[in-house]
């Protein structure tokens, strides 16, 4: 091919320097201009030499804001985030802007205040615009019209009813929007503006923008204020939501259960268990069964985090009785124990007044006692002093006994009878299995920020826990008698049997099935004999040959099957991932996608409206990242939103779940993954990126998994064949080499 060269008066094309950034901006009624920005001069030198250009006085009284969807003004804060190929627009300042909105929602003009209203909404969500008009003291003038609002527009309400409906929405939505950046403190507001809040869930039912923006800011301030939580408990009634819940709207649906969640919450410890007791009375759980989980429609991620706390906070009223001590000394306690005796034993038909001595009982209760599987067989009272599980476990072994009297008499008799020293004890099982059930649902513990693990079958029964005890004491029993177990060490015996009744358990839960006869089900497909088929299958799966030359060969392909997880790891990336950003309220959804380019050399993100469906194209991600000005990736308490103070920061799950990336001197890129599997890909695929190892569990159990395979694969013609642990000895050399034949 011929050497085209260039012309020595000719200029090569070199690129723009990194501090200079190329940009569109417009202003009404004029033509775009094209403009470099130098990012090392002040922000005000540049908006003045923007309007000069347009022979625009008062450059104070301008700002540039970005000319997309979100219209958030640029600041010297977030002036890095000005990308090559933006469009800008000149517009107000955020503070003349603020105070001509301040004026416009209070003009006569219903016309014009709506307008001004909805304008109001659209800027909240910027916090530059928020704080300025905060300043003006707008949160007031806010909760002032919607305090009066309903009183001053009474007349016209009949006359222009949608036209109220609208001003009121959007001043809620303002409302919300600036209450959001967490500027004001919630408890700043008064019992009128609660009670006109409150008002609205009842009032505007049918109009689902009012009430769910009434739902958000009674959710909010249940949550941020502890005199505001005894104030809406007050004013808003757990029959006044549930009617909301019987409607069709998810979302509607999903505020309202936030907000029974909150009030459930922040309700004070002797509060709660009264809560409960409402909400069984108002029958909330059959309630959400019918028209939320058996609705014919899918449950979306927002609604399942909502089960999934109002689940844990409804299993954590056991956390009492979990760590309450037997007291050997009380009556009405050890009433309990004899009752499951008498159950146990038909201890009617001998009268307490009957004619045997004390002692004669004594021995005979003692008897019954060692029977049921205590081990204190003379004051079983002991076998609950230990916490957790505490009182708990009796609780549990007493419905059982009550509930499902066949099965307990069955087990007692079938395990006091035999004489194999293979009996499984009932007491001590349940005591034990007890405290197993409150690990496994984590009973006492404070609801995950991004957790969606709810179980429908937990929502078929108003005694779902005790119910859940029964199916698996009777699985534990199967179990123990399965794998010959015996009570002489029963310590021993009980952790093996424990392990395998846990992994039957776990098994049968991930399958998620919606009712307890389902999960019963389950569990009866997975016996002892069952588990033991799969754990060899697993083994078999992971098997790690130790011999040397198997190590070796391993040694040799593992740079191939790293190659092999990097690309998979970059091609995830490619498609990139849809991310949340948790903010203190949690309910409004705000999404953000990030992808890298398929050149591997740029990363793409920016905002969106909702969830995506799918992939989203480059060319709508309005934000990039070139991949050489990454200078790190840090994870966990590193990262920066996480040392922002906020309930984020206590949160373990969310700390597991975090990692930023570091860019320029002070640019940071925050993500919050939605799961610890995408939190891998993401942080090996930035790693690989950078030519780092790739350090995740994923990757540690991809690289296992796949050695393991490829492996067998080569060795599939060696089966049934020993491998020598050291080469075969070289022979020694022949005496001659007459057999070497010429083929010359």
């Amino acid at each position: 091919c011929p050497v085209v060269l260039a012309p020595e008066n000719s200029s090569v094309a070199m690129p723009p320097p990194a501090d200079i950034v190329k940009v569109a901006i417009e202003w009404p009624g004029a033509f775009p201009k094209l403009m470099e920005i130098d990012q090392k001069k002040p922000l005000s030198s540049i908006i003045k030499e923007v309007c000069d250009g347009w022979s625009l006085a008062n450059h104070d009284q301008f700002a540039l804001q970005h000319a997309d969807s979100s219209n958030f003004y640029i600041t010297e804060k977030n002036r890095n985030e000005i990308k090559n190929g933006a469009i800008l627009r000149l517009t107000t300042s955020p503070a003349q802007n603020a105070q001509q909105l301040h004026e416009r929602i209070q003009s006569s003009s219903m016309d014009a205040k709506l307008e001004a209203l909805k304008d109001l909404a659209n800027y909240s969500r910027d916090i530059t615009f928020a704080q300025e008009f905060i300043n003006l003291d707008g949160i007031s003038l806010l909760t002032q019209m919607v305090e009066s609002g309903t009183e001053r527009y009474q007349k016209l309400q009949k006359i222009m009813k949608p036209c109220f409906g609208d001003m009121l929405s959007f001043t809620l939505t303002a409302f919300v929007e600036l209450m959001d950046h967490g500027i004001v403190s919630w408890d700043t507001f008064s019992v009128a503006f609660i009670k006109k809040i409150a008002s609205y869930v009842n009032k505007f039912a049918s109009d689902i923008s009012i009430l769910q923006r009434s739902l958000a800011i009674l959710e909010s301030m249940v949550l941020n204020s502890h005199d505001l939580y005894q104030k809406v408990a007050q004013e808003i009634t757990i029959g006044q939501l549930i009617p909301h819940l019987q409607g069709t709207d998810q979302e509607i649906q999903t505020y309202t259960i936030a907000v029974i969640n909150a009030l459930f919450l922040k309700a004070p410890d002797d509060k709660r268990q009264e809560m409960a007791n409402i909400l069984a009375q108002k029958q909330l759980r059959s309630i959400i069964l019918t028209h939320v989980i058996r609705a014919q429609r899918a449950i979306n991620n927002e609604m399942a985090h909502q089960l999934y706390v109002l689940q844990v906070l409804t299993f954590n009223l056991l956390e009492d009785r979990m760590m309450t001590k037997m007291d050997p000394q009380d009556q009405a306690q050890r009433d309990i124990i004899f009752e499951l005796r008498r159950i146990a034993f038909d201890a009617e038909s001998e009268p307490n007044n009957s004619s045997g001595s004390i002692e004669k009982r004594k021995s005979m209760y003692t008897r019954d006692y060692k029977k049921l599987g205590f081990i204190n067989h003379v004051n079983p009272a002991m076998d609950f002093t230990q916490t957790p599980p505490g009182m708990l476990a009796l609780d549990n072994m007493l419905y059982f006994a009550k509930h499902h009297q066949d099965a307990y008499i069955r087990i007692v008799l079938e395990n006091s009878s035999r004489e194999d020293k293979h009996e499984c004890p009932f007491g001590r099982s349940s005591i034990e299995l007890t405290k197993m059930l409150c690990e496994i649902l984590k009973v006492g513990e404070l609801p995950s920020e991004t957790c969606n693990d709810f179980h429908p079958m937990f929502f078929t029964h108003d005694r779902s826990f005790e119910e859940f005890f029964c199916i698996c004491i009777q699985l534990l029993n199967k179990t123990w008698k399965e794998m010959r177990a015996t009570s002489e060490d029963f310590n021993k015996a009980r952790k093996r049997v424990m392990q395998v009744v846990k992994e039957q358990i776990m098994r049968a839960l991930t399958t998620k099935p919606s009712s307890l006869d389902q999960f019963k089900s389950k569990l009866q497909n997975l016996s002892y004999t069952e588990i033991l088929k799969i754990r060899q299958s697993e083994r078999m799966n992971q098997e790690d040959f130790q011999s040397r030359p198997i190590l070796e060969l391993k040694e040799k392909i593992q740079p191939e099957i790293l190659e092999l997880i990097k690309q998979q790891r970059l091609n995830r990336l490619v498609e990139g991932t849809c991310f949340r950003k948790l903010n203190s309220r949690r309910r409004q959804d705000k999404f953000w996608y990030c992808r890298l380019s398929p050149n591997h050399k740029v990363l793409h993100y920016g905002d969106l409206e909702e969830s995506p469906q799918g992939e989203v194209p480059h060319d709508s991600l309005q934000d990039k990242l070139p991949v050489a000005d990454i200078k790190a990736v840090v994870t966990g308490k590193d990262c920066p939103h996480m040392k922002e103070k906020g309930a984020l920061k206590q949160n373990k799950e969310v700390l597991e779940l975090a990692f930023s990336i570091l860019y320029d001197s002070s640019g940071q890129l925050n993500f919050i993954a939605p799961d610890k599997h995408e939190y891998c890909v993401w942080t090996d695929g930035l790693n690989a990126l950078l030519g780092k190892d790739m350090l995740s569990d994923l990757t540690r159990n991809d690289l296992d998994t796949l050695l393991s395979m490829e492996i067998k694969l080569r060795l599939l013609d060696l089966e049934n064949i020993q491998i020598p642990d050291a080469p075969p000895p070289i022979p020694k050399e022949p005496s001659n080499y007459d057999f070497v034949y010429d083929c010359n």
